[in-house]
């Protein structure tokens, strides 16, 4: 166990990692953060941020054997990273959950052989491949360091498959468009005894591939919550994670529940968790990589989340005391250095008596920032 006063490393340095030390600071940990870069989102609120190269071994071992446990903010850390880090502390989740989530045809094929709901995919590794694969529209995306949309291509006729492929030229998984009513996703949590606990599903809407709003709870049936809650629990119980993971899913016109995306780590659909439970997920991941009792999830008030992009400071500087006049409505920024289109700068959450309500409450705080 990992208690308070013990000095916490977090691999990565962006948002998710500046919400996880701010958790653990209030807890009474200290948090080391390495990424190459400087000034981040996490290192502002660190006690020390280290800059080097994720392939400098070296550095790794030395940040590592300075702190009692590893965690990390974004899967796409390289697996000698997070192997070379283990050597010195132990790593939660550990580099395996990674190998597996941070490559989508990984991914799919371990979801696929152990039995949970996916789309029909296909492995596409030259344009021949990709020919013979399509069978009607189709998202071609790369099979690693792919996020936010980035590194997909959407294919609805044959003659838009030569295009794709010119821009993808890499490893690649194509898989069949879903016909969906909805997307939504469970965050989850577990320790290395086995204790689970697990949020409300949130429903999601994404704008360009990027997730634009959330509301929790959703409005699903009960026997898609209970289903769906059971096959995040299956997935932690079979990668073994020790930490939090999200699952998204996609809910079909037809009812069914397919597995979307695994991300093991806090997740921008579980941002809402920090206002509206008893328990955040960044609280929780670090409870769960400490070995501590993890806390209740229980929520105070239905919520949405809106996400705040760079394309807000298109006109100038938001207007951020409009947004804050809104007594129901939280600011959280992430620090950033630079505002650029598409790029996740902040968010804004909203309470409310219901998640329909939240949502009103949270899109016409965004609409102030104008």
């Amino acid at each position: 166990m990992v208690l308070p006063g013990a000095t916490i490393g977090v691999l990565g340095s962006g948002q998710l990692g500046r919400m996880f030390a701010i958790s653990a600071r209030r807890m009474g940990y200290r948090v080391h953060t390495f990424s190459p870069d400087e000034d981040t989102p996490t290192g502002q609120v660190a006690d020390l941020e280290i800059n080097a190269a994720y392939d400098d071994l070296d550095a790794v071992r030395k940040f590592a054997s300075g702190v009692s446990v590893v965690t990390f903010e974004f899967e796409n850390v390289p697996g000698a990273t997070a192997e070379a880090a283990a050597a010195c502390a132990p790593v939660r989740p550990a580099g395996d959950v990674l190998h597996v989530t941070q490559h989508r045809l990984r991914e799919k094929t371990f979801l696929a052989k152990h039995g949970f709901p996916v789309t029909e995919f296909h492995a596409v590794r030259s344009e021949a491949a990709l020919r013979q694969a399509w069978h009607g529209p189709s998202i071609l995306k790369s099979a690693g360091f792919g996020y936010d949309g980035k590194g997909q291509f959407t294919i609805r006729n044959v003659d838009e498959i030569g295009d794709a492929w010119k821009h993808m030229r890499q490893e690649a998984v194509l898989e069949s468009m879903v016909d969906f009513e909805c997307e939504f996703s469970v965050v989850a949590a577990r320790t290395e005894d086995g204790n689970f606990i697990h949020y409300e599903p949130s429903r999601n809407n994404h704008v360009r591939g990027i997730l634009d709003i959330c509301s929790s709870p959703a409005a699903l049936p009960p026997n898609v919550v209970r289903d769906a809650v059971a096959m995040t629990r299956s997935l932690l119980e079979s990668l073994c994670v020790v930490g939090v993971l999200c699952v998204e899913f996609f809910l079909t016109r037809t009812g069914k529940i397919l597995v979307n995306e695994l991300a093991p780590r806090p997740h921008n659909s579980g941002h809402l968790t920090i206002d509206a439970c008893i328990t955040s997920q960044f609280e929780q991941q670090l409870r769960a990589v400490c070995g501590l009792p993890l806390g209740s999830p229980r929520m105070f008030r239905p919520a949405a989340m809106a996400n705040l992009l760079g394309d807000l400071w298109d006109g100038g500087e938001p207007d951020w005391r409009a947004a804050c006049s809104l007594p129901a409505a939280k600011l959280h920024l992430y620090g950033k250095l630079a505002a650029r289109p598409g790029r996740k700068m902040g968010h804004l959450t909203a309470t409310a008596d219901t998640p329909g309500e939240a949502e009103t409450l949270v899109r016409r705080a965004r609409a102030s920032l104008l």
